[in-house]
C-alpha cells in the first residue's frame, strides 16, 4: 500500500468511529477510537476464516506501518510540541517542585520497583525471564505518557494544580526515561554501564535538549513578532516543532524534551508581545486542532496493533499482573513524592488518588517497546506493555472524570509567588 492509501484508510477509520463513539456510545473521541479499533481487530481475528480476504487486508495494513517509527519520529514532534505549547505555565511554575520530584525521583524508583516486581511475578508464572528484559519493561512503561495524560485532562477539567502536576509530569519525565533506556540499550550490546557515563549520557541529552529547544524558541518567537500574518507565523511554529525536533535527534540530544522545552519556552516568549505583534488566538487554535487529530489517529492506530502482537496464556496473565503492579508502585511513589513534598510544605494542595490513578500509559511506551532488541527472554515485554497501555486509555483515562467526582480532589489554590 502506498503512504497516501495508508494515511486515508487510518484517518476514515478514525473518523467513522469517532463518529460512532459520539453518536451512540457517547464516550470521548480517543477513548472510543481505541476501544472500537480494538473490537474490529479482535472480531477480525474471531472471523478469519470466514472472511480470510478482510483479514489478510487488515494484516497488510497494519504490517506495512512501522509503529515505532511513526510514533517516535513521526507524530511525537507535533504532539508533544502541542502539549507544552498549550499548557497554563502559571500553574506549572507554581508546581514545579513536584513536578521536579515525579519526573526524576518518581521515574527512577517506578523503574526498579516494576523491574523487581516483575521478575518476581513473572518467575512464578514459570517464564523464567531475564533481570535486563525486567529493567526495559519498567523503563519504559514507569513514564507517564504525555500524550495520553494531556488528551484526558483536557476532557475531565481536573483542578488546575492537578493539570500541571500530572501535564507536567508527563511532558518531563520522558528525558529520565530516555537515559534509562538508552543505558539498558548499551548494557544489551555488552556496554558496561557506569556512573560517569550515565552523567554524561544525562548531562548530553538532557541538557543539549533543553538548550536547544530555548534557543529554537527564542529565534521563532522574534521571526513571528516581525512579520504580520497569521499563517507565516504557524508556519514558523511548525517548523519549530517538526524542524527543532528533527536537529535535535541528528545531534543525538534528548528531541522529546527539545521539543517540550520548545513549546513551553515559545509561550513565555510571545506572553511578552502584543496581540498586534502576534496572532496568539488563531495559533493557538491551529494547534488544538492539530492536537486532536493526531490524538484521534494515533489511538486507531494503537488499537489495530493488537492484530500484529502473539497473546498466549502466559502472556495475557502477565499483562494483567503488570497492571497491577504498574498501578501499585504507582500509587507508593507518588505517596512517597507528596509525603516528601508535606513534610517541608504542609499547606501543600494534591491529591494521592487523582495523581495515581491519572498517571496514564499510552503509546510512546508502546513505541518503546517495539525497540526492545526480540529475544526469547524478552518477547513478553511488546504484548504486556500492549495490555497494560490499552487498560491504562480506556480504562483510567475513561474512569478518571468519574474518580474525580468520587474523591473530590480541592481546587486550585491561589497563585502565589515562591
Amino acid at each position: 500500500m502506498s503512504t497516501l492509501q495508508i494515511l486515508s484508510t487510518l484517518i476514515a477509520i478514525a473518523a467513522l468511529f469517532g463518529w460512532v463513539s459520539s453518536r451512540w456510545l457517547k464516550l470521548p473521541l480517543t477513548i472510543g477510537s481505541v476501544l472500537l479499533t480494538v473490537l474490529f481487530s479482535l472480531l477480525l481475528e474471531a472471523i478469519s476464516a470466514q472472511v480470510p480476504g478482510l483479514h489478510s487486508w487488515a494484516i497488510h495494513l497494519v504490517n506495512q506501518i512501522n509503529f515505532e517509527t511513526l510514533i517516535l519520529h513521526g507524530m511525537l514532534p507535533m504532539l508533544l510540541f502541542a502539549g507544552a505549547f498549550l499548557l497554563d505555565l502559571q500553574y506549572v511554575v507554581q508546581e514545579r517542585l513536584v513536578i521536579a520530584l515525579l519526573s526524576v525521583v518518581g521515574t527512577l524508583l517506578s523503574t526498579a520497583a516494576v523491574a523487581g516486581l516483575m521478575w518476581v511475578a513473572l518467575f512464578a508464572l514459570g517464564m523464567h525471564p531475564h533481570w535486563l528484559a525486567c529493567f526495559f519493561f519498567g523503563a519504559l512503561i514507569s513514564p507517564t505518557d504525555p500524550i495520553a495524560v494531556l488528551e484526558m485532562l483536557k476532557r475531565v477539567g481536573a483542578p488546575k494544580h492537578l493539570q500541571a502536576q500530572l501535564a507536567g509530569e508527563s511532558l518531563f519525565n520522558d528525558g529520565i526515561g530516555a537515559v534509562i533506556f538508552l543505558t539498558l540499550l548499551g548494557a544489551s550490546r555488552g556496554v558496561t554501564p557506569t556512573a560517569l557515563s550515565i552523567g554524561w549520557i544525562f548531562l548530553l541529552e538532557v541538557g543539549g535538549g533543553v538548550l536547544l529547544g530555548v534557543l529554537c524558541a527564542r529565534l521563532t518567537s522574534f521571526l513571528m513578532a516581525m512579520v504580520a500574518s497569521y499563517q507565516v507565523e504557524i508556519l514558523l511554529t511548525l517548523s519549530l516543532a517538526l524542524g527543532g525536533y528533527a536537529l535535535a535527534e541528528t545531534l543525538h540530544l534528548s528531541a522529546p524534551l527539545e521539543a517540550v522545552v520548545a513549546g513551553i519556552a515559545l509561550r513565555q516568549f510571545n506572553l511578552h508581545r502584543t496581540s498586534h505583534a502576534i496572532s496568539h488566538e488563531s495559533i493557538d487554535r491551529f494547534w488544538e486542532v492539530i492536537d486532536e487529530i493526531q490524538n484521534a489517529v494515533l489511538f486507531v492506530l494503537l488499537g489495530l496493533e493488537v492484530l500484529s502482537i502473539s497473546f498466549g496464556r502466559q502472556v495475557v496473565a502477565s499483562g494483567l499482573i503488570a497492571i497491577a503492579v504498574v498501578l501499585a508502585v504507582r500509587l507508593g511513589v507518588v505517596a512517597l513524592v507528596l509525603g516528601m513534598i508535606r513534610a517541608f510544605r504542609q499547606q501543600h494542595r494534591s491529591s494521592l488518588a487523582a495523581l495515581s490513578w491519572g498517571g496514564l500509559r499510552g503509546g510512546l511506551g508502546l513505541a518503546l517497546a517495539f525497540a526492545v532488541p526480540v529475544s526469547d527472554a524478552n518477547r513478553w515485554i511488546l504484548p504486556t506493555t500492549y495490555i497494560v497501555v490499552v487498560f491504562s486509555i480506556v480504562v483510567q483515562g475513561w474512569s478518571m472524570d468519574l474518580f474525580l467526582r468520587k474523591f473530590r480532589p480541592v481546587t486550585s489554590p491561589t497563585l502565589t509567588p515562591q
